[in-house]
């Protein structure tokens, strides 16, 4: 049984439909993740959750109770929900132990003492508990507004842009810790982000929005290597899409070889099998494209990002195209000069000529 779920939820202001019949299920113990550009209404959605807006139509089930229908709202107070805002919502003039036991009500002085002296050791802050928010760096106090969110002991943990105000190393590993935070107290936990790097390392599954709706929820590895539609393949990660020609139902004719795949090709909604002979589009991501010295295949360096460990190179083939390639940094090569490459694809994704990305869901494996 899931512990959240949504089904068919629309939510509309005035004539502008912000979310269309979104539905997502989410188990007790999981993170899950909305993830999409700004405007897609991923906040929205988490405001829904919350009780902070009224459906149009569809319900919203938490814990086994119906929370929200078009007719009946639970008051958000009610919902058992902790939230973890981006600018940390911390109240200044509390210390950092009392900001933790704020929402500890109905507890003895000695259980909400225990209570925060549990979450700050839990969140590396034991012996903090003294000081005031603005004597704490930025991680700490993003580390104090999760204790805090925590510290009742939530049905559902949501997580708005919680990492947005913090610089790129600390976003990086300050979002590892936190996932392994809400892991070790089993909190069932939703993160609203337009970062797919957070999202993959904290989130268990992840929904992809686009205009209202989810195009694809499955886990990072299924959004990066099986993408629902081209919408998908684009947002997630980096690629190139080369023609090809479908030969059977396991096989399609690039420029660079013949790919075989483990599975049906698929073309279109439904999972709809390719037909034989057609054109299609294939995904090549930059790991699909292997520098090879010995391989009698060749392409042109059209551009190179170096990025410490490995480059990025962008490749021109002859009929002009062009692929991504990721390479060890010591593969030095200069802008214009020809390497060998060959191909080594686990994961033959298409798309059908002319694909605009429709959205659609792929079946559960």
């Amino acid at each position: 049984m899931s512990h959240l779920e949504l089904d068919r939820i629309d939510l509309a202001f005035g004539d502008n439909v912000v979310v269309r019949q979104l539905s997502l299920h989410l188990a007790k113990g999981r993170i899950g993740c909305l993830l999409g550009p700004s405007g897609c209404g991923k906040t929205t959605v988490l405001r829904c959750i919350a009780g902070f807006e009224r459906l149009a139509s569809g319900h919203i089930r938490l814990d086994g109770e119906i929370v929200s229908t078009p007719a009946h709202s639970v008051p958000p107070e009610r919902r058992r929900i902790g939230m973890v805002f981006q600018d940390y919502a911390l109240f200044p003039h509390l210390s950092v132990a009392d900001n933790i036991a704020f929402g500890l009500r109905g507890e003895t002085p000695t259980e909400r003492r225990r209570r925060v002296e549990e979450l700050l050791a839990l969140v590396g802050l034991g012996s903090q508990g003294g000081k005031f928010p603005h004597e704490m760096s930025g991680g700490q106090q993003q580390r104090i507004a999760l204790a805090r969110a925590l510290a009742p002991r939530p049905s559902l943990l949501l997580l708005d842009e919680p990492f947005s105000n913090l610089d790129v190393e600390l976003r990086e590993r300050l979002s590892y810790e936190v996932r392994d935070i809400i892991k070790s107290t089993d909190t069932t936990a939703i993160l609203v982000t337009h970062d797919q790097h957070e999202a993959f390392a904290v989130a268990d599954e992840i929904g992809l929005m686009h205009e209202g709706r989810i195009q694809q929820w499955d886990t990072p590895y299924n959004l990066y290597h099986r993408p629902a539609n081209r919408f998908v393949a684009d947002f997630i990660g980096q690629g190139a899409f080369v023609r090809g020609r479908v030969l059977d139902d396991q096989r399609v004719q690039v420029e660079l070889g013949v790919l075989n795949s483990s599975t049906p090709l698929v073309c279109g909604e439904n999972c709809a099998a390719c037909a034989h002979g057609s054109e299609v589009d294939v995904l090549l991501r930059p790991d699909d494209i292997v520098h090879d010295d010995t391989s009698p295949l060749v392409a042109e360096v059209a551009h190179k990002a170096f990025r410490g460990a490995d480059i990025l190179y962008t490749l021109r083939l002859g009929s002009g195209a062009r692929v991504l390639s990721l390479v060890p940094s010591h593969h030095n090569h200069a802008v214009g000069e020809h390497i060998g490459i060959r191909l080594d694809v686990d994961h033959v994704v298409t798309f059908p000529d002319g694909d605009t990305g429709r959205s659609f869901s792929t079946p559960k494996p």
